[in-house]
């Protein structure tokens, strides 16, 4: 597998050079998606942010300001623009049983009573994966107290490396085990296919060489295992492809997973 995989979960999108990314699988493959019209509008409030600069005119920085419908007061306006945060319809997240980076068992109904924080991710991922991780970090130290009420789940969406050592190695190396309520999910492509599939998430990964090209979404699920909000993960590249994200706007996101997990606990 390639060691820098810049095509996965981005494509460009707003900005003068085109630096900015965001999960490119999520934009390539909404369209044929139940949820396109949600990520679509949330999608349109972050372009239109980083698309004008302040030097541009006052009624392209008033669009740029545009609130999407349905966010919680707890989250701003900037911060759920860049998060690409949008409300989805109330409904039973999809339910799933895997194992952990410890080899441990857990189904998705076993954290009920808590707010989950869902993602999926490649643990041999370089691009946007890392970043994520770091955004879990910071969002887990922002809880503070309220740490105890959130779980962080990620499931693994690369088929040729589903071992738990692979998650561990991943955790390991960004940190993530850190956090208390980590659990990195793996299982048989068998088990991990039609989980992508309940949740939106497409994947292509044509062998065990090729970079993993998936959908990156945060699913934020209630303590009644309700579905309520989903955001779009993001990513920058250096020049040399090198992928990174500002201090500001990875603390922005630590912030606003951090708020809005607080809101639904």
């Amino acid at each position: 597998m390639a060691s820098t995989k810049q095509r996965e979960g981005s494509a460009d999108v707003g900005g003068a050079g085109g630096g900015r990314r965001r999960s490119s699988a999520a934009l390539r493959f909404y369209a044929a998606l139940a949820v396109t019209f949600l990520v679509v509008a949330s999608a349109s409030y972050f372009v239109l942010s980083k698309a004008f600069p302040r030097n541009q005119s006052s009624a392209a920085n008033a669009a740029a300001s545009l609130r999407p419908s349905g966010i919680p007061s707890i989250i701003s306006t900037p911060v759920a623009n860049v998060m690409g945060l949008a409300p989805v319809p109330r409904k039973q997240a999809p339910g799933f049983s895997l194992v952990d980076q410890y080899g441990h068992t857990f189904s998705l109904s076993s954290f009920r009573g808590k707010t989950v924080v869902l993602e999926f991710m490649d643990p041999h991922c370089t691009d946007i994966c890392p970043i994520v991780s770091q955004e879990f970090v910071d969002a887990f130290h922002y809880l503070g107290a309220n740490a105890s009420k959130v779980v962080f789940l990620a499931v693994n969406v690369n088929q040729y490396h589903n071992s738990v050592a692979s998650v561990q190695k991943f955790s390991v190396a960004h940190g993530l085990n850190a956090i208390t309520s980590w659990h990195f999910l793996t299982g048989p492509f068998a088990s991990l296919k039609p989980i992508w599939a309940n949740y939106n998430i497409q994947v292509l990964a044509p062998n065990p060489n090729a970079d993993i090209i998936h959908t990156s979404l945060l699913y934020f699920i209630d303590p009644n295992g309700q579905e309520r909000f989903v955001a779009t993960p993001m990513v920058d590249h250096t020049k040399a492809g090198k992928s990174y994200l500002p201090s500001d706007t990875i603390a922005a996101w630590g912030h606003g997973i951090a708020n809005l997990a607080n809101y639904l606990a």
